[in-house]
């Protein structure tokens, strides 16, 4: 039987210790000598921590001299094979995951050694049972432990510290009542506190009503407030939501972007808002075949840099799906895509924020007004969202006001926030422009608030 292990990950490990020396601190608390397959490997991962714990730099050089020191650079075929480890990659930029590779390959190593002879001493009639019974107890403790399961087992006096912990970070860190990265929006920041970390949020509507402009304004309001910002764009170019951008800092006129038909001031105009656009930490990845795997690998790669504090995609159902034995259909495909987002937004502790659609079922009511069944293809989107936003625009279903408010429906938005795991629910109400590329806090027309007032002093 195949021993589970990948040569090719391990020497990925080792080459980035040897070329970058940030590597090793984040490699020594995570890795063993043990956990590497190939012998020559565990020597060299040897060196390299008791070079790390010494403090000695660590180079190709330094690292040839150690296992000269130590006896064993013949045993590992020579300064050559250092040379040649050093050239496996590039960077540390996928560190973390070769990593978890190695670890993983090594626990199931032990899994089958512990199991092989559990299954020894279960055949052996000689065997106390109880002795056996004890040698399975320990083995699971042993992989438990490895695996990292107990980490995650705290007593309440833990808990009740980290949750402390975590409430004093949330008063030191209160802006006006926002605890989280801001949305862009007051009136959902009132509702929200922010986008907060390890949530998944929700945006969903039916095509056309404006998902990917109400996102790229949540991105930037993000990004201004100093939040290392990523969109996924899997349907739109990245250049197209450039456009988007530039138009709404410079508060051009669509066609006259879209045609070119610009003047001197114009152009300046634009020109200063791309300056100021390109001083936002904000990245925009526009792979169109990606998948959730992708995005996650992505995203993990840059908040190891500490260049990613929010995700957004755009949008769910175009997230490239692999079907396997557990996703025999397209259902079953969208909810493990949206679970992902989910483990990702654990995983790294930040906000992801999720656009999706909604079925046709809301353009067969009256008002055409969403719910949160109507999201599309899944149900259990719904189960591992924190936050869920459905989009509205009441000018879209021919209607003149909004029903609830009684603003007019010109140039009105409206986020439904129809599920809130850890606060309330409510409307939240948005301006925009006919192109939607201005999108903010909603103010009433003056027309509005005068006739509204004159009712109300009627009514006194």
């Amino acid at each position: 039987m195949n021993q589970p292990q990948s040569i090719e990950m391990e020497e990925a490990v080792l080459s980035a210790c040897l070329i970058e020396t940030t590597a090793m601190s984040m490699v020594s608390n995570k890795l063993r000598a043990e956990m590497f397959y190939d012998p020559k490997h565990q020597k060299v991962f040897e060196a390299l921590q008791h070079m790390y714990a010494a403090g000695t730099a660590i180079d190709i050089l330094t690292v040839t001299e150690e296992l000269r020191k130590r006896g064993q650079i013949d045993e590992i075929g020579g300064a050559y094979f250092v040379v040649q480890l050093s050239s496996h990659v590039a960077s540390s930029a996928h560190l973390a995951y070769h990593v978890n590779v190695v670890h993983e390959k090594f626990v199931r190593r032990q899994m089958i050694l512990g199991f092989n002879k559990l299954f020894a001493l279960a055949a052996d009639d000689t065997m106390d049972l109880d002795e056996t019974m004890r040698e399975a107890h320990e083995l699971l403790d042993s992989i438990e432990s490895e695996f990292g399961c107990k980490s995650h087992l705290r007593e309440m006096d833990v808990l009740m510290s980290d949750t402390m912990r975590e409430a004093q970070g949330r008063i030191s860190n209160n802006r006006n009542g926002i605890t989280g990265i801001p949305t862009g929006l007051s009136e959902l920041d009132k509702i929200t506190a922010g986008w907060q970390k390890g949530d998944l949020n929700i945006i969903a509507a039916r095509p056309s009503v404006g998902k990917t402009a109400v996102a790229l304004h949540m991105a930037k309001a993000a990004a201004l407030s100093g939040s290392q910002t990523v969109v996924y764009s899997i349907e739109m170019a990245g250049e197209r939501l450039g456009d988007r951008l530039i138009l709404s800092h410079a508060q051009i006129g669509a066609d006259q972007w879209k045609t070119g038909q610009l003047n001197e001031q114009e152009l300046g105009v634009a020109q200063a808002a791309v300056s100021n656009l390109s001083q936002l930490p904000m990245r925009v990845d526009d792979t169109g075949s990606a998948g959730m795997d992708y995005i996650r690998t992505s995203a993990r790669m840059l908040h190891s840099k500490g260049l990613c504090d929010i995700v957004f995609i755009d949008y769910l159902q175009l997230c490239q799906m692999k079907a396997d034995k557990y996703t025999r259909n397209r259902e079953q495909e969208v909810a493990q895509a949206a679970h992902k987002a989910k483990m990702l937004a654990r995983e790294l502790n930040i906000p992801v924020v999720l656009l999706s659609q909604l079925n046709r079922e809301s353009e067969n009511r009256p008002g055409r007004k969403p719910m949160l069944s109507d999201l599309r293809e899944s149900g259990a989107i719904e189960q591992d969202a924190d936050l869920v936003m459905l989009l509205f625009r009441p000018a879209m279903a021919q209607l003149p006001t909004d029903k609830e408010s009684g603003y007019p429906s010109d140039g009105l938005g409206i986020v439904i926030v129809a599920k809130h795991r850890n606060g309330q629910t409510g409307n939240v109400y948005f301006g925009h422009n006919p192109s939607m590329t201005c999108i903010g806090d909603y103010v009433p027309p003056i027309e509005w608030m005068q006739r509204n007032s004159r009712q109300i002093a009627k009514k006194e």
